[in-house]
């Protein structure tokens, strides 16, 4: 923790922090959901002794080098919280997606936070079962929580909010006033939760905080313009992060970093977590120059690469400010892997 915590400074205690899991790697579930009925998806997705008991199997015998940290993190997919004022969700292996449930403005009326719902007692179900097996073993985080834009286009439809924004911009501030007036009241719900059983602050990009830990984003930046997202997207933004101790934007890929002067005028912006992409974006020494961009602005980044490209980038990078996640096969490769970490400088 002191080496995360010297990272958000820029600063290094003895190594750049490391961690041994890349961006995006789920739980093997062990099963064909492509031969599940909608019906049966869902069922194990909201069977809360299969998913941690599936965690848990996912770290027996395993030791966490580096800064890799055993979270288990209650998660329904990145639109639960569109869900938790009456979206339903469809449920896929390892995410899910929900319908737009504004079909007309008139629809804004019916938008309002449910804390009884299926999904929100969901969460609060499976966080509550991880505090009560954990024991010391292993963390607790709280769920993906995408507020505003990214709700609204839950809401609303990625194509029809692109159009909203042209033809029908009041709406679309009241649509996303909707999706962050009450984020607050979600956050610190589920953060007392944890903090009353004395756990730190996480989710699901594994870095914990003593504070307040949260992943601001807004993928639907990819979509609309500078001046749509300084419009739309940035008062939001500059909300959502307020009273946090630690935010790391997601800033995933080339489409929203294209908003990057914007995301970093928000000073509660604290850290940046790079996703390159996949196909014509990888590999990553592409993408060494807009990293030194970052890092000459003093703003600590989580940079995602395999092991077999490590060597090259860390010849071409300093490694103030960066946070290394690389998937690994097996202990003597992460142990192999300190050490070399140990010598950047």
């Amino acid at each position: 923790m002191q080496r995360v915590d010297a990272w958000y400074q820029c600063e290094i205690i003895d190594r750049a922090p490391i961690r041994f899991m890349a961006h995006n790697a789920f739980l093997d579930t062990g099963v064909d959901y492509a031969q599940l009925s909608p019906e049966e998806r869902r069922a194990r997705w909201f069977d809360v002794d299969y998913q941690v008991d599936l965690f848990e199997q996912s770290i027996e015998g395993r030791t966490f080098h580096g800064e890799t940290f055993p979270i288990f993190w209650p998660n329904l997919g990145p639109n639960v919280y569109a869900a938790f004022y009456g979206a339903e969700l469809e449920f896929g292996e390892v995410t899910s997606w929900s319908e737009p449930i504004v079909r007309d403005w008139d629809d804004l009326d019916n938008l309002e936070l449910d804390m009884d719902n299926a999904y929100f007692a969901k969460i609060e179900e499976l966080t509550r079962h991880a505090l009560e097996r954990c024991q010391g073993r292993y963390l607790v985080g709280y769920t993906d929580l995408h507020p505003g834009v990214d709700c609204a286009a839950a809401w609303r439809g990625m194509d029809r909010l692109c159009v909203d924004m042209v033809d029908n911009p009041e709406q679309v501030k009241e649509l996303a006033e909707r999706a962050i007036a009450d984020f607050e009241a979600v956050y610190g719900h589920f953060d007392a939760m944890l903090k009353a059983q004395g756990q730190p602050s996480s989710s699901w990009m594994g870095i914990p905080s003593f504070g307040r830990m949260h992943i601001p984003s807004c993928d639907f930046a990819a979509l609309i313009s500078p001046q749509h997202f300084q419009e739309f997207a940035l008062p939001i933004l500059e909300r959502e992060v307020q009273g946090m101790t630690h935010n790391v934007f997601h800033l995933d890929g080339k489409g929203v970093a294209r908003h990057l002067d914007a995301i970093l005028s928000v000073p509660e912006v604290h850290a940046l977590q790079w996703v390159q992409g996949v196909g014509d974006d990888l590999p990553i020494m592409q993408w060494v120059p807009f990293i030194k961009e970052i890092q000459a602005r003093g703003v600590p980044v989580i940079v995602d690469l395999s092991k077999e490209e490590l060597d090259q980038f860390m010849a071409a990078m300093a490694p103030k400010g960066l946070f290394l996640w690389v998937a690994t096969e097996s202990e003597e490769e992460e142990r192999t892997l300190l050490t070399k970490v140990g010598t950047w400088t």
